[in-house]
C-alpha cells in the first residue's frame, strides 16, 4: 500500500493577516539554508503547544544538523544489511553515531521525489515542536547538498504492521494486553497533536507502519511528511488535495479533500480494527466481500453474537469478551460514515485507557464492572475538553 494523491478542489480564498498567523509558511528556499533555530521562534511561530511547565517544552527546533559524511559512516556507507524498510519517500536504515554512540534510526529521502523536500521541511518543523512519549523524537536532520536525510530514535521492536500482518516464524504473537496497550498509546498521541497543538495537527497518514514501537511494545507515531494545520476558528476544515493510504483515508476527505479533526479519527479506527481482528485494512488475497476491512466489518458490528468472528485467530480465543465487544463499539463509532457521529479522539483515550487497564489472565476470566458498550454510535460534543463516557 502507498500514498494516493488525487487532485482536489480547493476553496481557499485570500487570508487576512490574522489569518496567515495561523498557518505553516512553508518557502521555497534551499533546505540547506535550515538552521537549528531559523523560521521558529517562540514569538513568532506559527504552530505553538500547549506545555506543562513541568515537562520543560520547547518552542524552537532542537534537532541537531549532520554533515553527510557523518551519517554515511554511521550507516557503514548506507549498506545492504543496515536497511530496516523502505517507504514512499525512501528508505530507513540503522546506524550508530560516531560522536555519541547512539543507535538510530535514519531516513534517507529518494533524491527524485516529486514530494521530499515539502514533507522533509514539514516533519523538521513538526517534530522539533512536538514532543510526546507517544511520538518518535526527531535527533536531527542532513540537507547536505541535495541530500535530504532525518535521524530519528531507534524503535527496536519495528512497526506494529510487523507484529500484526506477515509474522515471521518464531516472532511473538501480541497477546491482547499488549494489543490494548497499543491501541491506548497511539491514540494519546493523536490526542496530542488534536489538543495541544495551536493550530491542531491533523496527523493524515495513521496506519500500523507508521506506529513504532520501543521497549515494551511502548507505541509511537512516526513520519509526519503529511501532517497539517487543521482548522481555526469558525473553519470547520481545511481544503487540501488528498494524500494518505488507501483504506486508511476517511470517505468524506477521499471525495472532497476536505479534511478535519475527524479524518484522523477514522483512520483510527481503521488500526483498531487491525489490532483486533489482525485484518489488513485492504487485502486483496480475500474473497471479494472480505478485501476493504471496514465494509466486511460493518455488518457484523449488527450483530453481537458475531462479534466473536472479528477477533484474531492468533489470539486463540484469550481475550476478555466483554473487552472484545468494548473495543468493537469504539471501532465502530471511529469508522462512521458521517464524520460529526464519530468521537474526539479524546473519548477514545478514556475508553481505551480503561481497556488496557483491565489487564486479561489467560487462566482466569478478569470481572468488569462497566456495562456493555452500546454498539451504535452516540453523537458526541465537539468540545474535546469534555471526558464523555463511551460506554
Amino acid at each position: 500500500m502507498g500514498w494516493i494523491p488525487c487532485s482536489g478542489k480547493s476553496n481557499s480564498k485570500a487570508k487576512t493577516k490574522k489569518e496567515r498567523k495561523n498557518t505553516i509558511e512553508l518557502q521555497e528556499k534551499p533546505l540547506d539554508q535550515i538552521k537549528p533555530t531559523s523560521g521558529i521562534s517562540k514569538t513568532n511561530s506559527t504552530l505553538s503547544v500547549k506545555e506543562d511547565p513541568k515537562d520543560g517544552g520547547s518552542d524552537h527546533i532542537a534537532a541537531q544538523t549532520f554533515v553527510f559524511r557523518e551519517l554515511v559512516a554511521a550507516t557503514r556507507n548506507f549498506r545492504a544489511e543496515c536497511l530496516l524498510g523502505e517507504g514512499g519517500f525512501g528508505r530507513v536504515y540503522k546506524g550508530r553515531l560516531e560522536s555519541t554512540n547512539q543507535v538510530v534510526a535514519i531516513k534517507q529521502l529518494d533524491r527524485n521525489g516529486l514530494q521530499g523536500n515539502r514533507e522533509f521541511l514539514v516533519e523538521v518543523l513538526m517534530l522539533s515542536l512536538l514532543h510526546h512519549p507517544n511520538l518518535v523524537n526527531l535527533i536531527g536532520y542532513c540537507a547536505d547538498g541535495d541530500q535530504r536525510l532525518l535521524v530519528y530514535e531507534y524503535m527496536p521492536l519495528g512497526s506494529l504492521e510487523d507484529h500484526l500482518h506477515d509474522i515471521s516464524p518464531g516472532k511473538r504473537r501480541l497477546d491482547w494486553n499488549t494489543r490494548m496497550k497499543i491501541a491506548a498509546g497511539a491514540a494519546k498521541g493523536l490526542e496530542y497533536l488534536h489538543d495541544k497543538a495551536s493550530p491542531p495537527v491533523i496527523y493524515r497518514d495513521l496506519k500500523c507502519s507508521n506506529i513504532l514501537l520501543g521497549e515494551g511494545y511502548h507505541p509511537k507515531l512516526s513520519d509526519f511528511g503529511l501532517a497539517k494545520l487543521g482548522p481555526v476558528g469558525d473553519n470547520t476544515h481545511v481544503s487540501t488535495r488528498v494524500m494518505g493510504t488507501y483504506g486508511y483515508c476517511a470517505p468524506e476527505y477521499a471525495m472532497t479533500g476536505q479534511l478535519t479533526l475527524k479524518s484522523d479519527v477514522y483512520s483510527f479506527g481503521v488500526v483498531l480494527l487491525e489490532i483486533i481482528t489482525g485484518r489488513k485494512a485492504i487485502d486483496n488475497s480475500r474473497a471479494t466481500g472480505e478485501q476493504n476491512l471496514v465494509a466486511w466489518a460493518r455488518p457484523l458490528f449488527k450483530d453481537r453474537k458475531k462479534f466473536s468472528q472479528m477477533a484474531d485467530p492468533m489470539l486463540q480465543g484469550q481475550y476478555p469478551q466483554r473487552g472484545l465487544y468494548q473495543a468493537l463499539a469504539v471501532a465502530a463509532m471511529c469508522v462512521q460514515e458521517q464524520p460529526n457521529m464519530r468521537p474526539v479522539i479524546a473519548d477514545v483515550v478514556t475508553a481505551l485507557t480503561y481497556l488496557a487497564s483491565q489487564k486479561h489472565d489467560q487462566e482466569t476470566q478478569p470481572v468488569q464492572s462497566s456495562r456493555l458498550a452500546p454498539c451504535t454510535p452516540p453523537r458526541t460534543k465537539r468540545d474535546s475538553e469534555r471526558k464523555a463516557q463511551l460506554w
